[in-house]
C-alpha cells in the first residue's frame, strides 16, 4: 500500500493525525496520494539541494556583509583624508561623511539582497512602495535633510562656532550631519538641533565677527562728580590692553534713576576674551571706585509724614521712635 510510507512517519496518535488532516488542504492531500513512495526520494534530494543553495547563499551574503561594512568604512576614511587636504569646511565634512555612510549601507543592502536570490525588478518596486510609505511617515526628517542641505550652502555657522538657536538651546557647533546638528553648552551638555529648525528660525552666532562689544552699566550717587568717574573709568579702560582703541571707548550718563545716577560704559574687544575682558574690569572699577571713595547707592525708600504719626505708629508697635528708620534698604 502506497500509505504505507505515511504510517511509518505520522505519530501513532489518531487525534494528532486528525488535527494535521484538517488543517490540510483537500487539493494537498490528493496531490499527496498520487505521489509514488519512489518518488519522495528524488523530492527529498530536491529539496535539500535547495536548502543547501539557500544556506551557501546565506553564508554568502554575511560575508558580503561584512565585507562590504569594511569596504565602506576604508571608503568614508578615504573621503575624509581628501576633504581634508581639500580643505572642506568641518561642517560639510560631517554631512557628506553622515550621507555617504547612509548611502553605502543603501547599496550593501541591495547587494545582500540580490545575493539571497530576489529579482532587481521586484525587490525595486517593493523598495519604492516602501519609499513611498516611509517618506509619507518621515515628512519631518526629510526636512530636517533639506535644512542640512541649506546650512551647508548659506553657511550661517561653522564647526566651532557658538551659536544660540530661535528654540533657545545654544553652545559651540561639533558636527552638522544629515538630520540635525550637534552642539556643546557650556555645562558641557550635548544638544542635538534638528536642521529643519536651524534653517527655518533665527540663529544668533556669536563667533562669526572677530570683535565684539562690551557693555557696563555703573550706578553712582547723586552726589557724585560725574566727570571724576569719568576720567577714572577711562584710566582704567587705558589700563586694559585688550580693549582696543578703535573704536574709542565711550563713558556716558545713561540715565537719572530713582536712587541712583546710571553710567554707561562700552568698549570694543576680540571676540575670543570678550568674557574675561568684562570681568576683569567689572573687579578694577570696584577697587577703583573704592580707592577714590567713589560710593556705589543702595536702593532706598524714603517714608513721609509727621514725627507724630511715626511716634503713633511705633507706640502701636512696642518700638521706640529711635528704631524706625526712615531709609530702608531693599
Amino acid at each position: 500500500m502506497k500509505w504505507d510510507f505515511f504510517l511509518q512517519v505520522l505519530p501513532a496518535d489518531t487525534n494528532k493525525v486528525n488535527k494535521i488532516v484538517e488543517v490540510v488542504s483537500p487539493e494537498t492531500l490528493q496531490q499527496l496520494k498520487d505521489i509514488k513512495p519512489s518518488q519522495w526520494s528524488t523530492l527529498l534530494t530536491e529539496w535539500g539541494g535547495k536548502a543547501l543553495s539557500f544556506g551557501i547563499k546565506v553564508v554568502l551574503a554575511i560575508v558580503v556583509f561584512y565585507l562590504g561594512k569594511l569596504l565602506l568604512n576604508l571608503l568614508i576614511k578615504w573621503m575624509d583624508r581628501l576633504m581634508e587636504r581639500r580643505s572642506v569646511e568641518p561642517a560639510a565634512r560631517t554631512f557628506l561623511r553622515s550621507l555617504a555612510h547612509i548611502a553605502g549601507l543603501v547599496l550593501l543592502l541591495l547587494t545582500i539582497v540580490t545575493t539571497l536570490g530576489f529579482q532587481p525588478v521586484s525587490l525595486a518596486a517593493l523598495l519604492a512602495s516602501v519609499g513611498l510609505a516611509v517618506g509619507m511617515g518621515l515628512s519631518g526628517q526629510l526636512q530636517n535633510l533639506a535644512g542640512g542641505l541649506i546650512i551647508l550652502l548659506t553657511r550661517p555657522f561653522k564647526v566651532g562656532d557658538y551659536i544660540a538657536a530661535g528654540n533657545g538651546a545654544e553652545g559651540t557647533v561639533d558636527a552638522v550631519m544629515m538630520f540635525h546638528t550637534t552642539v556643546v553648552t557650556i555645562d558641557n551638555k550635548y544638544v542635538f538641533i534638528p536642521n529643519g529648525l536651524l534653517s527655518s528660525n533665527l540663529i544668533t552666532n556669536y563667533s562669526r565677527q572677530s570683535m565684539r562689544r562690551n557693555e557696563w552699566i555703573i550706578g553712582i550717587e547723586y552726589s557724585e562728580d560725574f566727570d571724576r568717574v569719568r576720567e577714572l573709568v577711562m584710566r582704567l579702560i587705558e589700563e586694559e590692553p585688550r580693549i582696543h582703541k578703535e573704536p574709542a571707548p565711550i563713558v556716558v550718563l545713561k540715565e537719572l534713576a530713582d536712587s541712583s545716577v546710571k553710567v554707561m560704559v562700552r568698549a570694543w574687544s576680540n571676540t575670543d576674551v570678550m568674557w574675561n575682558v568684562y570681568w576683569d574690569l567689572n573687579e578694577r572699577i570696584l577697587h577703583g571706585f573704592n580707592q577714590a571713595g567713589i560710593s556705589f547707592p543702595f536702593p532706598q525708600l524714603t517714608l513721609h509724614g509727621s514725627i507724630a504719626s511715626v511716634d503713633r505708629a511705633s507706640k502701636a508697635a512696642g518700638q521706640s521712635l529711635e528704631s524706625v528708620s526712615t531709609n530702608t534698604s531693599r
